[in-house]
């Protein structure tokens, strides 16, 4: 049976108290005999102090052993495994938006094609197909609403607590808010965001936006 480390250190402790005890004891008892011998009478007072001398080095031996002996060493501590390669979730989710919006409103093949090769007529009838498609799964998936009520062109008034995020001042600015401006531009800001659900990325690469499609002859 293979004991564990403090075992060993309490078995190691126990056997070297099992050595001295007994000879300590029995060398007691031989001066504690010479004390019952009449003739032995004269040395009383010896040999009561050497039993008395070996009972504290017994004492001292024993508190000496136990301080000395080592404490176990700790437990080894387990190494923790690593961590899985995390899986690219929130890309996916992001290009699976961008594939909604190619597949309502062909916004990739807008983008990506070259524009400066059509006239305007044409460019803009894509663009209108791809305003309405685009616009449909805009406000599906997020919710979109002006920062600023007023309406553009008008003088507004940039409070003390503004958020940095949500306006940029333009032009000279002087001392502290409140600020007063004309709004250029009335911002956009989202309140909730409902991006595609991608059940498993597999991690290896992104989800295509759209698939190429083949007719088959």
């Amino acid at each position: 049976m293979r004991l564990e480390p403090r075992f060993r250190f309490k078995e190691r402790a126990i056997y070297k108290m099992k050595f001295y005890v007994p000879i300590a004891a029995a060398l007691i008892a031989v001066l504690n005999a010479l004390l019952l011998i009449p003739a032995m009478s004269a040395y009383t007072i010896p040999i009561a102090a050497v039993a008395l001398l070996l009972a504290i080095a017994i004492l001292a031996l024993s508190f000496f052993e136990r301080r000395e002996t080592p404490a176990p060493p700790p437990p080894p501590v387990a190494a923790k495994p690593p961590p899985p390669p995390p899986e690219r979730q929130a890309e996916a989710e992001v290009v699976a938006f961008i594939g909604l919006l190619q597949e309502k409103g062909r916004l990739v093949d807008f983008l990506m094609d070259d524009v400066s090769l059509y006239d305007d007529s044409r460019v803009g009838a894509a663009a209108r197909v791809v305003h309405f498609g685009c616009r449909d799964v805009l406000q599906e998936h997020f919710k979109v609403t002006p920062i600023s009520d007023a309406e553009e062109g008008s003088g507004v008034t940039i409070p003390e607590n503004y958020s940095v995020d949500e306006y940029r001042l333009m032009g000279k600015i002087t001392g502290d808010p409140p600020f007063k401006g004309v709004l250029l531009h009335k911002g956009w800001k989202t309140e909730s965001v409902k991006l595609p659900r991608i059940i498993k990325t597999g991690g290896k690469h992104l989800p295509s936006i759209a698939p190429a499609l083949v007719e088959m002859k």
